[in-house]
């Protein structure tokens, strides 16, 4: 069979090297994949956006199945466009991920729903939101409705903050159209966690749990970036905050989808704070997420795409899905200037030496015709090591960092020190 996954980053190259790994599937393509992904199969120079690119490239190439892995062509209806010329595809609707293209809309349906999450207010004019503001609670989040590749997020210590915030989502347009309309939302306190989900609309089945980095800097300083980091699992996600979220939170969410008439089929994420009264969902993305895909299935034991089969064509209960008991931690290598205005073009060493220690998953790479490898984007590249014990798992990834070079290049140096400080407590008692 013919796969075509479409995408472009860190969480495409971990996905191609899963599906690679079913004998069923004879030959990949990566639309419009990355240097990486070319070792994997055959890279397709069409837009991840571009539906009509897409259903002639599925022609063209006999394509069997399709995954459609990030975020912006699945809100637009790349699933659907597939799946209405004949393509079986994993993905949800463009109704389903609805769930991600709007964060006013999953607020409105966890209410409809009663799944736990911030209190929280809606504003489509900048003048009516600075107006709450005055007498707003600080801190406070300032959310963008829309899609905005995991940036449009702005915690606020004061109200001032918060003004500049809005005034940058709606006036400014910082993150384009996406912050037209912007949530202004409770700051929920305790540990953050990422659990990434299978489901076929109506079995879910919860990946291994997952602490991403979002701050750009050391110390969780600075803007907000795509992720800077993950490992897995998390210590703060213990089995009886897990029974939590699948009876208060996973499962909700995945019937009151389907009760609406669009059942969610494909990954789920959902973003939680633990906090003092219990998990609440913090965000909902409609794919899986990037870095956490990274550290979450290299601990996958089964056959990732028998499990994307199965969710597509709705027999998930009766298709394994088991993980390992290690761990896995991995160091997002980006470029200068990373989450802002970038340089690219710069030529990447030291891959041979880094993955002695660790994988090397690439992102914002890109292969010149004489073969050079160099940067294409922002983050550039994931380093992923697993090991029996994440304080392993870490050493691996960080000394496989100390190898690679390229001109700017930056990375945080305390990736997963939470979870070893959570995990030296827990020890301890």
């Amino acid at each position: 069979m013919n796969v075509l996954l479409i995408g472009s980053g860190g969480r495409e190259h971990a996905l191609a090297e899963s599906i690679l790994g079913n004998p069923r599937v004879t030959k990949l393509y990566a639309a419009p994949g990355n240097g990486g992904l070319a070792a994997c199969g055959e890279c397709v120079p069409v837009a991840a956006c571009d539906q009509a690119g897409m259903l002639a490239l599925c022609r063209e190439k006999q394509i069997g199945f399709a995954v459609v892995a990030p975020d912006d062509p699945l809100v637009g209806g790349m699933a659907d466009a597939l799946s209405a010329a004949g393509v079986p595809c994993f993905g949800p609707t463009r109704a389903a991920a609805a769930l991600e293209g709007s964060k006013i809309f999953a607020k409105e349906f966890m209410a409809r729903h009663g799944i736990p999450t911030a209190r929280h207010a809606a504003f489509s004019d900048a003048a009516s939101a600075l107006a709450y503001l005055a007498t707003a609670p600080v801190p406070v989040v300032v959310k963008a409705d829309g899609c905005a590749l995991g940036k449009g997020v702005t915690v606020c210590a004061t109200r001032e903050e918060a003004a500049a915030a809005v005034r940058e989502a709606m006036e400014e347009r910082k993150f384009g159209a996406a912050g037209a309309r912007i949530l202004l939302e409770e700051c929920l306190e305790g540990p953050e966690v990422s659990v990434l989900a299978f489901t076929d609309g109506e079995t879910v089945r919860p990946m291994v749990s997952s602490m991403d980095h979002k701050r750009a800097y050391d110390g969780d300083r600075g803007p907000n970036t795509g992720g800077m980091g993950a490992i897995a699992p998390n210590p703060f996600y213990t089995e009886a905050i897990a029974r939590r979220a699948m009876d208060e939170i996973f499962l909700p969410t995945v019937r009151g989808m389907a009760e609406e008439g669009h059942p969610f089929r494909g990954c789920l994420y959902f973003g939680l704070m633990l906090t003092a009264d219990g998990p609440k969902v913090i965000e909902y993305n409609c794919r899986f997420g990037d870095p956490e895909t990274q550290v979450v299935l290299p601990l996958l034991e089964s056959d990732l795409f028998d499990i994307l089969l199965a969710c597509a064509e709705g027999r998930l209960a009766q298709t394994p899905v088991r993980f390992s008991t290690d761990a896995a931690a991995c160091v997002v290598l980006a470029s200068g200037g990373y989450p802002g205005n970038v340089q690219k073009g710069f030529p990447i060493s030291g891959l041979a030496e880094a993955a002695r220690h660790a994988h090397v998953f690439h992102a914002g790479t890109k292969r010149l015709d004489d073969g050079t490898l160099v940067t294409s984007g922002g983050r550039v590249l994931g380093l992923t090591a697993r090991a029996p014990t994440l304080p392993a798992a870490l050493e691996k990834a960080y000394a496989a960092a100390e190898c690679v070079s390229f001109e700017g290049m930056r990375f945080r140096r305390d990736i997963g020190e939470k979870a070893l400080a959570a995990l030296a407590e827990g020890s301890a008692k």
